[in-house]
């Protein structure tokens, strides 16, 4: 398909992950107060939206506790800058098996949890996104999988739609799309569905340019959708989202560097991907111009 550009771009700052990064930068944020500072400077950076997980603030591990999600969206909220929050209910779906040899019973750093769980901090903080990872995934570890069943994925999909919270769909490869346009079909989420491409995600879509573009020619053409790569090609990514018509997403998620050796904060990295954009003759989008593109609801901050 021809390419055409998007003149009109809003980025998401992925501030911190679950992913085991805790001790591999100083810069990731572990407190529910860090990561709102984080999310707050990307905000005042340029980012429209931030995208949020929670991490036991004395070992920076990741976390479903719902007591630092409330902190963190009270504080996000309450701050001096607009944002667009987005939270993760990615978490809850892990599996670690117990060997080749012997896979059960499931080892340590299992979660798994019901979809009511999965959701209570959604239910309880109303952000105006939160994502749906839409597949079961083998990330990089040797007995890890991310659980994220077919039934399991429309029973959140569900609670959602019914709290007004708008899905990001997260597509780790192309059967992760086809699933979501099945769940626009049954009329568990609405279109024009929200999408994430998570291109050299460890075993999904790795990130060359034509995986990129098979993936991008499966998005619907009236679906909003964002791109990102991880590591060194987080940047180039942002170029090429642009590019092939989608919004972008930085962040400290998906890679812990400015350049070789120096570690970026998340202010630094939504400002490199501004800089990227606009020098390409395209227009950051204002969190206003991204609710009225999405239909989100935006909630005030806890009295």
């Amino acid at each position: 398909m021809p390419l055409a550009m998007n003149r009109n771009v809003f980025i998401t700052c992925a501030i911190t992950g679950s992913g085991s990064t805790q001790d591999r930068s100083p810069e990731v944020p572990r407190s529910p107060k860090q990561i709102a500072d984080s999310a707050i400077e990307a905000a005042k950076a340029g980012a429209a939206v931030v995208h949020c997980h929670v991490r036991d603030p004395e070992t920076g591990t990741p976390s479903r506790k719902l007591e630092y999600y409330r902190e963190v969206t009270d504080r996000i909220r309450s701050a001096d800058v607009d944002v667009v929050l987005n939270l993760t209910a990615g978490m809850g779906g892990d599996m670690v098996f117990g060997g080749t040899e012997k896979p059960l019973p499931l080892a340590e750093g299992t979660d798994m949890v019901g979809a009511t769980e999965r959701m209570a901090h959604i239910a309880e903080c109303l952000p105006e996104i939160c994502t749906l990872d839409c597949g079961t995934m083998n990330f990089a570890e040797a007995d890890y999988v991310m659980t994220n069943t077919p039934g399991m994925l429309r029973a959140m999909g569900q609670m959602m739609t019914d709290l007004g919270v708008r899905p990001e769909i997260e597509a780790f490869d192309t059967g992760h799309l086809w699933f979501a346009k099945q769940l626009v079909t049954e009329g568990i989420i609405t279109s024009p569905a929200l999408v994430q491409l998570c291109m050299g995600v460890p075993w999904g879509a790795p990130d060359d340019l034509n995986t990129f573009m098979a993936m991008v020619n499966n998005v619907p053409s009236d679906w909003n959708w964002s791109a990102f790569a991880l590591g060194r090609n987080q940047m180039p990514y942002v170029a090429a989202s642009v590019l092939a018509g989608g919004n972008v997403r930085v962040g400290l998620e998906d890679n812990l560097f400015l350049s070789k050796g120096v570690f970026a904060t998340n202010a630094q990295l939504v400002e490199r991907a501004v800089g990227i954009i606009e020098g390409m003759g395209a227009s950051i989008m204002t969190p206003a111009e991204v609710r009225e593109q999405l239909a989100l609801t935006k909630r005030a901050p806890r009295s």
